[in-house]
């Protein structure tokens, strides 16, 4: 299938929108604006096949299994996450019934050991010794300069845990160009990114297109392209925070994004694109 690119750009048009509505954006954090949390996918598969394989040797299809999970899956909850692993595991069988643990277990497991390195990196930014730019995707922060210039309401909605994420947005310098920082609480029942994107089209009797959601998981452009706004999808190489990561474009197609663009490198003609 040949791509089709806006002209002399990196920018892809997956199908055409109907522009220049926009009033309320909200961002995914993870992937999309911060690479803190790079990784993570490295950390929490070897957390599940673990947790699914107990003393029993794994298995190349559990590995793959747990990958396509962790694909299928980015940009949610990690609770959704862990409650799919707890699935998992138990209808494997290796593990008896007794030890299972609770969704809650699992997520305080791979916590633990993904916030070793994101602490390493805040700490290195808080000492000087890297940048804010170092652990963002490329151009992210000049792309929320210019679209805090306009007349547009933009929040984050993450999967991460809203204290964590809005520290995070903090300390990388992000968190003013927010009118809300949104990220999971203890109770599911609380917060999803489907229920965000309903309230917020609801209060501000929104349409369709005066909704955009930019994000590099399949979750938050399923979910607002349900809801009839666009979809812009960032499939960004996580390892160099800029260039295309050929899987997650694919991934993001397939949820329907409208729009995709490598990173953020070109921020303006994006910024002109979506409001001509």
């Amino acid at each position: 299938m040949t791509r089709e690119y806006l002209q002399g750009t990196q920018i892809e048009i997956i199908r055409q929108v109907e522009r220049g509505k926009i009033k309320h954006i909200l961002f995914d954090f993870d992937g999309t604006i911060s690479l803190l949390r790079e990784g993570w996918q490295a950390i929490m598969a070897p957390v599940c096949v673990e947790m699914i394989c107990g003393d029993t040797q794994p298995t190349d299809a559990i590995r793959e299994e747990v990958n396509v999970m962790i694909d299928e899956t980015t940009g949610i909850q990690t609770i959704f996450q862990m409650q799919r692993l707890q699935e998992m595991v138990r209808s494997h069988g290796f593990v008896p019934e007794s030890e299972i643990r609770t969704p809650e277990e699992y997520k305080e497991v791979y916590n633990d050991r993904l916030m070793v390195p994101v602490r390493e990196r805040l700490a290195a930014i808080e000492k000087g010794e890297r940048t804010r730019e170092s652990f963002t995707v490329k151009g992210s922060l000049h792309f929320l300069e210019l679209l805090s210039r306009l007349d547009v309401t933009m929040y984050v909605f993450s999967g991460t845990d809203r204290e964590d994420v809005r520290n995070e947005a903090a300390c990388l310098g992000v968190a003013s160009h927010f009118n809300e920082i949104w990220g999971a609480l203890p109770s599911v029942e609380e917060y999803s990114k489907e229920k965000i994107i309903r309230e917020i089209i609801s209060q501000h009797k929104l349409e369709g297109p005066q909704v955009l959601a930019i994000g590099d998981g399949p979750v938050e452009l399923q979910n607002v392209r349900d809801a009839g706004g666009i979809a812009l999808g960032i499939a960004s190489d996580e390892v160099k925070g800029e260039g295309w990561d050929e899987a997650k474009r694919v991934r993001l197609m397939k949820a329907g994004a409208d729009i995709l663009v490598p990173d953020f490198k070109e921020a303006d003609k994006v910024v002109e694109y979506l409001f001509p």
